[in-house]
């Protein structure tokens, strides 16, 4: 039944989004202009990581695509609040569960996606990495977009509108950009810096995702980024399903 009720969710979501395809592009905007601008300044820079600059820079870019995308999730059920969508959804026996993970999962279908166009385009323009490396850096955006999404929903559902929620989300993903590592590794800032930035989860994603881009799979940081990205995505899932059930959604 669970099953049934998230393939029909998942399905009528991601028929939405592929009937938007300038939306569908658009959303790896960013990180694709941070590729293009931004990469070529740090060719041949001593980044005091293994790899190249290139190895350094995309992993942190998927991730960013993963964090903006995935943290703005909710403003499709604020809309869908305004059009009454929710209240006739309350009247369905679908699973509360099956309407979380079926949104959750349409997402990581599109940033997954969204991801291998980034990660072609840096082809393209420099980066070597290992095929295993890649298909890794596919799953961690997929593990965190499920976690940033469903926190993103859940809030969401609390607030109701876009002038509470927008600031709130910004107020959370600016730190997490900045202190997470995604454009050069924390280590090349001061020590209290380091020590601060290992406090954020998004930082042991993005070291494991950089050491599988240079072949390294059993690492520490692998073993630590995996097992962060699991409890935070079990963690998040799990306040958004209890959200969903409390709001009647």
């Amino acid at each position: 039944m669970l099953l049934h009720d998230t393939a029909l969710v998942y399905g009528r979501y991601l028929r939405q989004s592929l009937r938007s395809r300038f939306g569908l592009l658009f959303g790896v905007l960013m990180p694709l202009l941070y590729l293009v601008f931004f990469g070529p300044l740090l060719t041949g820079l001593p980044l005091g990581g293994r790899g190249s600059s290139w190895q350094l820079l995309v992993p942190g870019l998927l991730l960013q695509l993963a964090l903006f995308g995935a943290s703005f999730a909710g403003f499709s059920v604020i809309v869908e609040n305004g059009q009454g969508v929710i209240e006739r959804m309350r009247v369905t026996p679908v699973s509360r569960l099956a309407l979380l993970l079926g949104r959750v999962l349409r997402d990581a279908t599109l940033f997954v996606f969204q991801a291998v166009l980034l990660v072609l385009a840096a082809v393209v323009m420099g980066l070597r990495a290992p095929l295993p490396g890649v298909l890794v850096g596919f799953a961690f955006v997929a593990v965190l977009t499920v976690a940033l999404a469903s926190l993103s929903y859940a809030l969401a559902m609390k607030v109701r509108t876009p002038q509470e929620f927008g600031p709130t989300i910004n107020a959370l993903t600016m730190p997490s950009m900045l202190l997470s590592g995604l454009m050069l590794p924390m280590t090349l800032g001061p020590a209290w810096l380091d020590v601060l930035s290992r406090l954020m989860p998004l930082r042991h994603l993005v070291d494991a995702v950089r050491d599988a881009y240079t072949g390294a799979y059993a690492t520490a940081h692998m073993l630590y980024g995996s097992l962060v990205a699991v409890a935070f995505a079990a963690l998040a899932v799990t306040v958004g399903t209890r959200v969903f059930r409390t709001a009647g959604a």
